[in-house]
């Protein structure tokens, strides 16, 4: 890839020459995005949050989109798009806060504890599906993605230095908030519209969207680590995550084929353009 820019041309948090480019462009992220909010429902703060001060249950379709948005614009946008999305959403945040009704906890969304969860849940997805779909990244890569990651780290208010920044620091990170985890039937009812959200009736009969999104689904759930998979009390041969990794791979073949419009999403390109890169 040419990755020779505009001397003025702003590359935003990472630009063209960044292992967040290369895995973040990569079409199987959407994946990688179910499996991320697959595991982060694990934690019952998180939990809470959803359920009590989101239109998930109303309108998942609008949050699953405002979601890749917000991850396209951190990934691929300028200065000024990061800071403003940036600013929304700590916005947002600063207004969540309650006491969950099932455990008595109270929680509020701009909480380090929590916000580190959600992050480290997203960039370790990303990083673990890129990787299981033939992604080849070297051990200093790997470190390097999670070393600028922390960068993101910063668009939602947390400290950089709180954040895992190599491998061996986010293997650790999960070994230790495993303690807090668990999957209630609150969790199960996330799951359950992840896995399969509310269609149209046209488009659940006269189109393939049903069928595709269940099998994309059920990857997300197969690249999920084995002790995630026993929370949600998925009972499963013991190479469901080598099956899973197989249908990824092959899935990203099969993308690799269509052109180029159809695997970049429009914050890409819209990066590419302004960083006249090809």
């Amino acid at each position: 890839m040419t990755t020779t820019s505009r001397p003025e041309a702003d590359p935003g948090l990472f630009g063209p020459d960044s292992v967040t480019w290369r895995v973040h462009a990569d079409p199987v992220m959407w994946i990688a995005g179910l499996r991320a909010l697959l595991l982060q429902a694990l934690h019952p703060a998180a939990m809470a949050g959803v359920l009590r001060h989101s239109d998930f249950r109303a309108d998942p379709w609008g949050r699953l989109l405002r979601t890749a948005d917000y991850v396209g614009v951190v990934s691929f946008g300028s200065t000024a798009e990061v800071d403003a999305i940036g600013a929304r959403v700590r916005a947002i945040h600063g207004k969540v806060r309650g006491v969950d009704p099932e455990s008595g906890v109270r929680y509020r969304a701009d909480d380090p504890t929590l916000l580190r969860w959600v992050h480290c849940s997203e960039v370790e997805s990303f990083l673990t599906t890129y990787q299981r779909a033939g992604g080849r990244l070297s051990t200093e890569e790997i470190d390097c993605y999670y070393a600028e990651q922390t960068r993101a780290a910063v668009v939602v208010g947390l400290d950089p230095d709180t954040v895992p920044a190599t491998n061996a620091e986010m293997a650790d990170y999960f070994a230790t908030i495993r303690a807090d985890l668990t999957a209630d039937g609150r969790t199960r009812e996330l799951a359950r519209y992840v896995l399969a959200p509310p269609m149209p009736r046209w488009v659940r009969w006269a189109t393939p969207a049903r069928p595709a999104w269940a099998a994309g689904a059920g990857l997300a759930l197969g690249l999920l680590p084995s002790w995630a998979r026993r929370m949600y009390g998925v009972v499963a041969p013991p190479l469901t995550g080598v099956a899973a990794a197989a249908g990824v791979r092959a899935l990203r073949a099969g993308t690799a084929l269509a052109p180029r419009s159809y695997r970049e999403g429009p914050h890409l390109r819209a990066a590419r353009a302004r960083l006249a890169v090809q």
